[in-house]
């Protein structure tokens, strides 16, 4: 390196350096101008907020009809139904298979 060029290097890094903080303070993941982005996100995490509160709340009243003091026995009857696998003499039992998996798509693990 020149030895006039040397007086400048050190301009030269810090300059890099600014302009590489400015792009990131505009373009990065918590820039200016990716707003719109984490809106987006928030608007989606709230609707999965809700719908898990929903599924909360079903299981809620559920459980609430499994207890001893307020045993629903129509729901106790449905849950034993499915979790055995057993249906009474009187029902009509149609057995449905599962769909086949697309073409495209692969098996979660």
């Amino acid at each position: 390196m020149p030895e006039r060029m040397k007086p400048y290097f050190p301009s030269a890094i810090l300059m890099l350096l600014i302009a590489y903080l400015g792009v990131q303070a505009l373009t990065g993941e918590r820039g200016l101008l990716s707003g719109g982005e984490r809106e987006a996100m928030l608007l989606r995490r709230e609707a999965q907020l809700a719908g898990i509160l929903e599924q909360r709340r079903d299981l809620e009243v559920r459980v609430r009809y499994l207890r001893t003091d307020s045993l629903s026995r129509d729901l106790l009857e449905e849950r034993a139904r499915a979790v055995l696998g057993f249906a009474d003499p009187r029902d009509y039992v149609i057995r449905v298979s599962a769909p086949a998996p697309e073409a495209g798509s692969t098996p979660k693990a």
